[in-house]
């Protein structure tokens, strides 16, 4: 395989970037961004929470491993045989860091000088497993106390509780940690196995965006990648239906003002059809119920919500979910005023004074994140992952009409298919 440079551009603003397939199999997006002092770079693979069910080609059946196997071996690989990471980075002077999500794994870091040096840091740790049964061990305390202090913490909980009222049995429902008796089953092997399955380079994809040339990064990856076979890695997910598990969840805990999560459930789609149905629920949501709408402007000075009030989309591999959450002195009548607003909405159409409104400051807010050198790394990851590119958001957003937003609530959105989480001061 032979390494190609394409460049791609946006039609709407005129910004562009390279796109690198390496000869190692690894896919590289560059964003060189004129007058920027700082540079970072993302190694990401897609391997979340969620991923707990896969498949190579080598494979003769699916194999299942524990929850929370994703984020553990994401904090096993700071630390290799020579030194914590960390030190290495000290000396360049990056500001250094790695999340896991539901769907993603990601290192990265951000610089302002020693660009070279750091990216070298990042390629090779990344590439450098090194586990054995004794740091195993000393993780799972360190993890274990993690997820008693997200356990304790009611706006991780109020969350949580929502997804599980939702899914009945797709893994999103699961904390991205796992549990204390998951957990307690990883083990250098199995940690071995999911680092060779997850971080093949053909899974991967390295974004760098801000002070910085393609041709930089080609020079240090052709140095450093090792070129691997492509595994065609398959992961599964337990089959869902639209149907949700409970209504309602009440939980208390030491919390001023009852917070919610008010979450209703969507059939999942994939690529392009959901970064469309994505841009559609987003929209949708802001002229129901964002700070613009009658509705929020009612249930703020009727004392139902205050200004922490938000609207979300929340989606990924086999899930996608509309959220409205915030604070409350009584969540069962915000659910009663959202779920009227959607069914009249359904039934008459979204206001179309509002639905300009909103593309306009939602467009607005896409362009301005092209100026931002730690937003485009982080889109130009997501995005590949989702199977599109970082432009195709904007291109979206210019087609869309008000007749896509409203045909999206008639079509996709059942308020059957809701739940309220909530945590109520104990």
């Amino acid at each position: 395989m032979e390494t190609t440079k394409t460049i791609i551009r946006s039609p709407q603003t005129g910004d562009q970037y390279t796109h690198i397939h390496h000869k190692s199999g690894l896919e590289i997006l560059v964003c060189e961004m004129d007058g920027f002092s700082t540079t970072e770079a993302m190694f990401g693979t897609k391997y979340g929470s969620i991923n707990t069910q896969f498949k190579t080609a080598a494979d003769s059946d699916y194999c299942t491993v524990p929850e929370g196997i994703a984020h553990f071996l994401e904090h096993k690989l700071f630390e290799n045989e020579d030194c914590d990471v960390f030190d290495l980075y000290a000396k360049t002077g990056a500001n250094a860091n790695a999340f896991t999500s539901f769907d993603k794994t990601c290192y990265f870091f951000s610089c302002s000088d020693h660009f070279p040096e750091s990216l070298k840091i990042l390629l090779s740790f990344v590439q450098s497993p090194y586990f054995t049964p004794e740091s195993v061990a000393k993780e799972q305390g360190i993890i274990g106390q993690e997820i008693r202090m997200c356990n304790d913490d009611p706006g991780w909980r109020v969350f949580f509780n929502m997804l599980s009222g939702l899914y009945q049995k797709h893994p999103v429902r699961i904390d991205i940690a796992g549990t204390i008796e998951s957990i307690a089953q990883i083990t250098d092997d199995l940690l071995y196995r999911c680092y060779r399955t997850f971080y093949n380079l053909h899974n991967m994809v390295l974004a760098v965006a801000g002070n910085c040339t393609a041709d930089q990064v080609l020079e240090i990856a052709d140095e450093l990648l090792k070129p691997c076979e492509d595994q065609k890695l398959e992961t599964v997910f337990p089959e869902e239906s639209l149907d949700i598990v409970r209504p309602e969840t009440v939980e208390s805990a030491a919390v001023g003002q009852t917070l919610f999560n008010l979450g209703i459930k969507i059939a999942p789609k994939t690529g392009y059809a959901n970064l469309k149905a994505e841009m559609e629920a987003t929209i949708a949501m802001q002229i129901l119920a964002g700070t613009s709408s009658p509705l929020y402007q009612k249930m703020l000075q009727e004392g139902y919500i205050n200004s922490v009030f938000s609207t979300e989309v929340f989606n990924g591999d086999g899930f996608f979910t509309m959220i409205f959450g915030g604070e409350s002195r009584e969540p069962r009548v915000v659910r009663k005023e959202i779920t009227e607003a959607l069914l009249n909405a359904q039934k008459n159409g979204l206001d179309e004074a509002l639905f300009a409104e909103c593309k306009k400051s939602t467009y607005g807010a896409l362009v301005r994140e092209l100026n931002n050198v730690s937003a485009v790394t982080n889109a130009l990851v997501s995005a590949h992952m989702a199977g599109c590119g970082i432009f195709d958001t904007l291109h979206v957003l210019s087609d869309m009409t008000l007749e896509d937003c409203n045909r999206f609530l008639r079509e996709e959105v059942d308020v059957q298919h809701m739940t309220l989480s909530m945590i109520e001061p104990a």
